[in-house]
């Protein structure tokens, strides 16, 4: 596939910007490894399709996010039709982690565990607190992900409210064994 030099040069200055931003969605979205460097590799093959398409009527981070996360809801919904299901944002409990973090550096525990609570979201939330988590406002999440601003940030509040909660907890039980 070649481009032309325009969509080449966008892209570059895109991913150059934002691609850090494109790896911390995709772990956040996938936990596989494997599977992570395919949904990452399919962002960039996408952003970089986009490019001939955009035409700066929203900012350049609307657009990397926007492209961005459609490609990751539709790894989330293949991976979810071909695996067990996402539980929804009420029925997560305890969680295993499914390995021993005790003799990990207690931030890289701590952030391996806020990635695992939020893989356990359905789509829509997980997307909503990792645009968030990412620095974006409630304005352009809603411009992103099509909802209003006001339920955006109601979203935001609830989805921090009980990540915490469960944050909490799953440190807690962790401390205990």
């Amino acid at each position: 596939m070649a481009g032309n030099p325009d969509q080449d040069a966008r892209y570059l200055a895109a991913a150059a910007e934002f691609g850090g931003a494109l790896q911390r969605l995709a772990c956040a979205m996938e936990a596989n490894p494997e599977r992570r460097r395919d949904l990452l590799q399919d962002m960039h093959v996408a952003l970089w399709r986009s490019m001939t398409t955009f035409d700066g009527r929203c900012a350049l981070r609307t657009w990397v996010y926007r492209v961005a996360h459609n490609v990751a809801a539709s790894h989330v919904g293949r991976e979810r039709r071909t695996r067990a299901g996402a539980v929804s944002l009420d029925e997560i409990d305890h969680l295993p982690d499914g390995r021993d973090l005790r003799d990990e550096h207690e931030t890289s525990d701590a952030l391996e565990r806020l990635h695992m609570l939020i893989r356990a979201l359905k789509p829509p939330d997980r997307q909503i607190i990792t645009l968030y988590l990412e620095g974006v406002d409630a304005a352009a999440i809603a411009d992103i992900t099509g909802l209003s601003a006001g339920a955006v940030a109601t979203r935001i509040s609830r989805v921090k409210t009980i990540l915490a909660q469960r944050f909490n907890d799953l440190a807690a039980s962790a401390s205990h064994d």
